[in-house]
């Protein structure tokens, strides 16, 4: 583990094995790249992280792993986006993939093999999440993967709720010559579903549990009902496939959601996201965890590559 002066910044660096990850834990606790140095001496990126990343909008910078908390993605209060209502009835706001990728973190732990962050409220997340509670962040690093642990603790008087993810940039196509038509993925989820533009889920697209990852389809779908906790992906007969394991059960609880999302058909990157359940939870109550005072829930996942 050592410190790199980029951009202005101070990053991270951890090396275990053939991989090099790069953080700044202390901005929204975010892995920013993570690559493996193969055998013939070439590098290949697993997270994909642009060159040209702005640091004074850090939180919308497209790469590495944004922290998803308190909630994934769009929520809606009676059709309103951005607003959420708990169970006091009060409406409050709530940005996009809610508060910690943008927000302050503490690290509380750094070693050898990864670091512990703790989200360090500030006003904007007391007046949308006002509640009294700890959130980190553990990440453990592996050769060819890595683990992260989310962990809240409610400290207050009243259950928490929350319903939270990850949004991994994924460098894709990774192979020179190749194109995304060139890569497969499979889910093994027995239910597709969309958002509405009133934040309600709908029925999503017919797929198989295989697809191609060309198919413009997937974009955009939330893919739950999981008969396993495993999706991987990569080049057709080729290894090097990524897997991407939600939880330690070997079938997730049925609210469990992948996401599969990209910008444009010809971004760098493949986004394929683990969330405990889908968007806008908390109107809707499906994949709504709570937390009794005094309680610790934890939502794990872990990537590899084989």
């Amino acid at each position: 583990m050592d410190k790199v002066p980029y951009q202005g910044q101070t990053l991270t660096r951890w090396r275990v094995g053939n991989s090099t990850f790069l953080a700044l834990p202390e901005r929204g606790a975010r892995l920013m790249n993570w690559n493996i140095t193969l055998g013939d001496g070439s590098v290949r990126d697993v997270l994909y992280w642009p060159e040209n990343a702005d640091f004074n909008d850090f939180a919308r910078v497209r790469g590495g792993n944004p922290i998803l908390f308190p909630f994934n993605a769009r929520v809606f209060d009676r059709g309103d986006i951005h607003f959420w209502r708990a169970a006091d009835g009060v409406r409050r706001p709530m940005p996009m993939h809610g508060l910690a990728r943008q927000g302050a973190f503490k690290v509380t732990r750094a070693d050898a093999r990864g670091f512990v962050a703790q989200f360090v409220p500030g006003e904007e997340a007391r007046q949308c999440y006002p509640y009294d509670y700890e959130f980190s962040v553990t990440y453990r690093f592996e050769p060819v993967g890595l683990s992260c642990e989310f962990a809240l603790t409610n400290l207050g008087r009243e259950p928490l709720p929350w319903s939270a993810g990850h949004h991994f940039y994924f460098t894709l196509p990774w192979t020179e010559g190749t194109s995304r038509g060139d890569y497969i993925i499979r889910i093994p989820a027995a239910k597709r579903l969309r958002q509405d533009t009133t934040g309600a889920l709908v029925a999503g697209p017919q797929l198989q549990t295989d697809e191609n990852l060309g198919n413009r389809t997937l974009i955009d779908t939330l893919h739950t009902a999981l008969r396993s906790n495993e999706v991987v992906f990569g080049e057709k007969d080729r290894p090097g496939d990524v897997v991407v394991r939600l939880g330690a059960d070997q079938v997730p609880p049925p609210q469990a959601t992948f996401v599969t999302w990209t910008f444009a058909d010809d971004s760098p990157y493949y986004c394929v996201e683990p969330w405990m359940g889908p968007p806008n939870a908390p109107e809707h109550k499906v994949g709504l965890y709570h937390v009794a005072p005094g309680d610790t829930q934890k939502f794990t996942v872990s990537v590899s590559v084989r």
